[in-house]
């Protein structure tokens, strides 16, 4: 190895220990269950280690007083940020389930952070949470348990939005639940890009998961998510796998027990964990194609565990490239692997070893890119041997480990685990490796960076989007930090630099050169743009009548927006020559929603909405099916209003209203702070009534 360092220890006191971490520019982060520390990339400590939950301190919640481990750490090398995550299970065994999640500020972990805390389930635990780094979000699979009973509930995934959490904004989830489709899927793993070349545009992140069957299979998703409208988004088909993939047969290891690896000393053996694939499901994009490479750990005959391992090539329409089981004939026992690629195609992989002679120690092997088909002829190298055996009952041994590519060089492998130093309960310990093949050479990078700044007043402006485009699916990106800095790491060549943030006009420019080992600065002054007003009525498209409506403005940061209930009038200040999406729903019941984009705000506008409402429910107020038709009344009109007490004052939410033509409604909670709660809507006809 080039470095080899320790890592945090068992400061906790549990197991087993999660090991997982990922490199940066500059920085080395490493979590384990239930602390995580930070190195510069010189092995010195810089942080920690220090209790998960610490990066939610002052946020509140389940996710700063839960410290419940199964962390992930990844390095986004599109955005030049960090994701850090866990779950929390605060009412455990009993729901609800919560997962946390940070997104690093700047580019420095040691910094601040944006933090998150979703709900994922009320009455399913999220265990097992794995994450992948893509271009429109950050996806995550899980292993799904009943609350309470903790049976078994299926496999789970998640989207999180990730433009607007790199910015720290309000992020939208997207999650699928597929125990209704097959029971039987579980142990998913979501591609998690390598590499500056981001995937083909507009790729959907793809999940994959292997199955021990008639005949052997790796099974394919692809989870296509749409922000603008969630409803809308698609995992797999109806859920069930895009491609199944045959490979080589395999039998697996530790049939019917979790425990079948031996140490020395002791007769207590180590999980195997052999029914699922291992992390990470690596994608890299070389241009002329795209490689997923993953592994598992099979039984390699005789009951003694080999690491099988795959490369998937153009996962749109997925073939299996290559694959093998790296077991040589030496009596021991490899297992809980992880296997990534560098730029040049090189592919390495990382494990624990272990036998009744040999302590549980760290090793890695490899191939590069012109070696045979299937084969790992590179030689092994170790990390450290352990000297010691773990004694608990239990025997729990990763759950995983993790293998990542440095991203300046992109040739730089950074592989951690857990190993064994002295005998005892669970007296683990985890070691820091990086190491590289002699025919990666440094790939030919640049760094574009600069300030972002108020042209006026030269105020610096936080969360800026810098997107540099070399070709129409060639775009990098990041935002600026809080103080207005940014940087990106490009692939030395000419670009396109453009910048938005909300309440400026857009900047671009053109033929921007970036050197390769250099520093191109490209200072930004926004100018802010003019102000306009957009303004007019929400009515029923078949009656004419005011609609009270909820307005939602993609691209406006003010929040929702409600009209006037009596009127159904609306007027918002919007800034100009950006684009937004208005989508208008009616309060009452039995109305469908109403959108219309503008692409570019030039004067004040005039934009009025008619609902309609929904014909197969017809339960808008006044609507009545006659003849077996929905049919919105001829005369007459909505009544609104609010029912108070009428001593206090106070709003009576959950009153009835009733007039003397048959008609009733309910006094209901609004969001709208023009608004008192125990509001309704009730149709009433033409004329006098009670």
């Amino acid at each position: 190895p080039i470095l080899n360092f320790e890592g945090v220890d068992n400061v906790n006191g549990v197991h087993p220990p999660d090991t997982q971490g990922d490199v940066g520019p500059d920085h080395y982060v490493q979590w384990v269950n239930l602390s995580f520390a930070i190195w510069d990339k010189q092995g010195n400590l810089l942080y920690g280690p220090a209790n998960g939950n610490t990066l939610w301190s002052g946020f509140g919640g389940v996710c700063e007083t839960s410290n419940d481990g199964d962390p992930i750490t990844l390095y986004d090398p599109l955005a030049d940020r960090w994701l850090m995550s866990q779950f929390a299970l605060p009412n455990f065994p009993y729901g609800p389930f919560y997962q946390c999640l940070a997104i690093s500020q700047t580019p420095d972990p040691t910094g601040a952070w944006y933090r998150y805390q979703f709900l994922i389930s009320t009455d399913k635990m999220n265990d097992y949470p794995h994450f992948g780094v893509w271009p429109d979000g950050y996806y995550m699979s899980i292993n799904q348990f009943s609350s309470g009973s903790l049976n078994w509930a299926g496999a789970g995934v998640v989207a999180f939005e990730r433009d607007q959490m790199l910015q720290g904004g309000t992020a939208q989830m997207v999650y699928f639940d597929l125990y209704t489709v097959n029971y039987n899927y579980g142990g998913m793993l979501p591609a998690d890009m390598d590499g500056l070349t981001p995937p083909p545009a507009n790729s959907p992140n793809y999940f994959a998961e292997v199955d021990d069957g008639s005949p052997d299979t790796l099974s394919i998703w692809e989870f296509h998510v749409d922000w603008n409208n969630t409803a809308n988004s698609t995992f797999g088909i109806g859920g069930n796998p895009n491609a199944v993939l045959n490979i080589a047969p395999f039998t697996p290891i530790c049939p019917g027990s979790w425990n079948c690896i031996p140490q020395p000393d002791v007769s207590q053996e180590l999980d195997a964990i052999g029914d699922r694939l291992m992390y990470r499901l690596a994608d890299r994009n070389f241009g002329d194609h795209e490689s997923l490479v993953v592994n598992h750990t099979v039984d390699a005959g005789g009951g003694r565990a080999g690491v099988r391992w795959y490369e998937i090539r153009n996962p749109a329409a997925p073939v299996i490239y290559q694959q093998g089981t790296f077991a040589p004939s030496d009596g021991l026992y490899r297992w809980m692997g992880s296997v990534a690629m560098d730029h040049v195609g090189n592919i390495a992989l990382g494990y624990s070893v272990s036998s009744n002679t040999v302590y549980p120690s760290i090793r890695y092997t490899g191939r590069l890119a012109d070696d045979p088909l299937g084969t790992m002829p590179q030689g092994e190298a170790t990390v450290i041997n352990g000297s010691g055996s773990q004694t608990s009952s239990y025997g729990r041994w990763g759950d995983y480990s993790m293998l990542t590519v440095d991203p300046v060089d992109d040739c730089t492998f950074w592989y951690t685990t857990e190993y064994i130093e002295t005998t005892g309960y669970a007296p683990w310990q985890t070691r820091i490796a990086s190491f590289r093949f002699p025919n990666c050479q440094l790939t030919t990078e640049g760094t574009l960076a600069g300030h972002v700044a108020d042209d006026s007043t030269g105020a610096d402006i936080a969360g800026a989007r810098i997107r540099a485009t070399a070709s129409p699916t060639l775009t990098f990106e990041t935002t600026s930090t809080p103080d207005g800095d940014y940087a990106l790491v490009l692939e030395q060549g000419t670009y396109t630099v453009t910048a938005s943030a909300y309440g400026y006009l857009p900047f671009e420019a053109a033929g921007v050169n970036i050197a390769a080992a250099a520093t191109t600065t490209l200072d930004i002054n926004l100018t802010q743009a003019p102000q306009y007003v957009v303004s007019g009525h929400v009515t029923d498209s078949r009656t004419g009548w005011p609609l009270y409506s909820q307005i939602d403005i993609e691209g406006y940061r003010g929040g929702r927006i409600w009209n006037d209930p009596a009127t159904g009038f609306y007027s918002v200040t919007l800034y100009g020559m950006a684009p937004y999406t208005f989508t208008v729903q009616p309060w009452a019941d039995g109305y469908l929603p109403a959108t219309r984009s503008f692409t570019s705000l030039t004067g004040d506008t005039t934009a009025d909405f008619a609902p309609n409402a929904d014909l197969t429910t017809c339960d808008a107020p006044g609507y009545e099916r006659i003849g077996g038709v929905c049919t919105a009344p001829t005369d007459g009109g909505l009544v609104v209003g609010n029912v108070r007490d009428g001593y206090t004052g106070d709003p009576l939410t959950g009153a009835s209203i009733v007039n003397d033509a048959g008609y009733a409604a309910v006094a209901d909670v609004t969001l709208d702070p023009a608004v008192d709660d125990a509001f309704f809507t009730i149709f009433s006809p033409f004329g006098t009534h009670t």
